[in-house]
């Protein structure tokens, strides 16, 4: 399975910088890098917590697809 992220978009979208979402959500901004670029898989809290600051359900900025 792959990480399809629409973080960045919402990210810009809210006026954030990947170290001010970071502040906000507790990880460093190495981890917004990585989750935007699907490189790592958020934790459900970790998850929540973004779509709470980007007023965003986890949905819209998170999917899997099958493809590889």
């Amino acid at each position: 399975m792959m990480l399809i992220t629409h973080l960045k978009a919402y990210r810009e979208a809210a006026g954030l910088t990947q170290e001010q979402l970071a502040r906000r959500v507790g990880v460093r901004r190495e981890t917004v890098v990585h989750l935007e670029n699907g490189r790592y898989n958020p934790s459900l809290k970790l998850a929540m917590d973004i779509a709470r600051v980007l007023s965003a359900t986890v949905e819209d900025l998170f999917a899997f697809t099958d493809e590889e």
